[in-house]
């Protein structure tokens, strides 16, 4: 029988913990300040679609067991160490899905439910399973079901009541989502192109993958003024989008401008997962500052 640890070693708690990020922070902007969003929904909610986002990861592991067995970044996971069975795996990323799912159902709502289902459905069958291996874009079309959980977060407290404001979180992970990637697939591109997994880098080259993220990183800062001229938040918000915005477009120059340091594609990465955080949490901040004054 697998441990624990082993079981949750196939759920990326990390990941998990980012995506719970941006669904909380969509459960709190979906109510006007001072008013705060009921605590039982915010609880079910959250572990509703962690349990589901957990789901994805497992079955990801899944699929990608073969090629996790030759890539140093992943060979160390339960399953290509012997440690947990691809059957076991199996049944625990069933169980957390349908538990997940079943949450939401029951304690949430059904939009939420079926968006969230649709979201595993696409990051774990649609992207996982064929757009991996099909296309050198299967990053910004699968970054669609990395970017549902600010509207699960916004659908689990106000059903679809002012869900175009929760699009527009949606689209800044959207957006984000291929310079964030991008970085790690220049990082590990031999590795990639090992396995024989069409990432950009390896479908297109470096210097063009390079553009893309400078252009994505342009793209993104102006993305991300969408919510304060929208009027869904305010000044302190937009000063964090832009030094963060600036930040982030600054790396994205790095690696155009030093085709040959492979350790600013790493260290990029590691900054858009802060960026992002970072972004979110600017939001939730702005959206209560008043409350405070």
């Amino acid at each position: 029988m697998p441990s624990l640890s082993d079981l949750l070693g196939l759920c990326k708690l990390k990941v998990v913990a980012l995506i719970l990020l941006t669904a909380v922070v969509g459960m709190f902007l979906a109510v006007p300040a001072p008013f705060l969003p009921d605590v039982w929904l915010v609880i079910s909610a959250s572990i509703g679609i962690s349990m589901a986002a957990a789901s994805a990861a497992v079955f990801n592991h899944v699929v990608d067991e073969q090629i996790d067995m030759q890539m140093s970044r992943t060979d160390q996971r339960p399953l290509p160490q012997g440690k947990v069975s691809r059957s076991q795996a199996l049944v625990w990323g069933v169980f957390l899905g349908v538990i997940g799912l079943g949450i939401l159902q029951l304690f949430v709502n059904t939009i939420t439910m079926v968006l969230t289902f649709i979201s595993l459905i696409g990051y774990a069958v649609v992207y996982t399973m064929y757009l991996k291996r099909a296309t050198p874009q299967n990053i910004v079309i699968g970054g669609a079901a990395g970017a549902a959980p600010p509207v699960l977060g916004w659908t689990a407290i106000t059903g679809t009541q002012g869900i175009e404001y929760a699009l527009l979180l949606f689209l800044i992970v959207f957006v984000w989502t291929p310079p964030h990637f991008w970085a790690l697939a220049i990082y590990r591109v031999e590795e990639y192109r090992k396995v024989d997994v069409p990432m950009l880098p390896v479908t297109h080259g470096l210097a063009y993958t390079r553009l893309q993220i400078l252009l994505y990183t342009v793209l993104l800062l102006l993305v991300t003024l969408l919510p304060y001229l929208a009027g869904m938040s305010g000044l302190i918000y937009l000063a964090a989008a832009l030094i963060l915005g600036f930040m982030f477009l600054a790396y994205a120059i790095k690696i155009y401008r030093n085709p040959d340091d492979n350790k600013i594609a790493w260290a990029t990465f590691m900054f858009s997962v802060n960026y992002l955080m970072l972004l979110f949490v600017a939001l939730l901040v702005d959206h209560y500052w008043l409350i405070t004054l």
